[in-house]
């Protein structure tokens, strides 16, 4: 019945579709970032080689999410998932002092790429729960999120184990790109 019901109302009111790409380095959190947004749920997770791909549908708004491997020899590949791309997140392990100078150099690297000159960006500070992490101000310093103006860009403090402020990113997201055209 409850498909049914759900399969009528896109009928009545048609859900426009966005296409996110989500990158951060490895063991940054996002598979499990998109399997608790897609299921609700948290799942065991391995190490992504290529891409993962869902479709979520927030507030009558379908996202098609490709989660990107963020192993150091796959990151040269995330530029082939750009095109169509309405908005970009950053994941970052907010405990990972070590490599946040590789995510800004990565981040950076991908607001030149053309394909995403219309893209909004939103940075999930993930492990927010955990006792080392860095504040999402203290990202934003160490990201130099401020010297972006290209971009329409947000940090959003996150734990994708509890699923706290992923929701408020997605309707951030939606917020910005739920005017916009689908891109082709």
């Amino acid at each position: 019945m409850g498909a049914l019901m759900s399969r009528f109302w896109f009928m009545l009111f048609p859900a426009s579709e966005y296409k996110i790409v989500v990158v951060g380095l490895d063991n940054a959190g996002k598979t499990t970032t998109l399997y608790k947004l897609h299921l609700g749920e948290v799942v065991t997770t391995n190490p992504t080689v290529g891409s993962n791909v869902e479709e979520l549908v927030y507030k009558n708004i379908r996202f098609e999410v490709w989660d990107l491997g963020g192993q150091d020899r796959l990151r040269a590949s995330w530029a082939t998932y750009y095109r169509g791309t309405h908005a970009v997140i950053v994941v970052i392990d907010s405990t990972d002092r070590a490599r946040i100078s590789i995510m800004k150099d990565e981040l950076f690297r991908l607001l030149q790429h053309g394909d995403l000159e219309h893209s909004v960006v939103l940075v999930f500070a993930n492990k927010q729960d955990l006792k080392d992490a860095m504040s999402p101000a203290e990202i934003t310093d160490a990201l130099s999120l401020h010297s972006i103006k290209t971009h329409d860009w947000h940090i959003q403090a996150c734990c994708a184990i509890t699923g706290e402020g992923l929701y408020d990113g997605l309707g951030w997201i939606a917020q910005k790109v739920g005017g916009k055209p689908n891109a082709a």
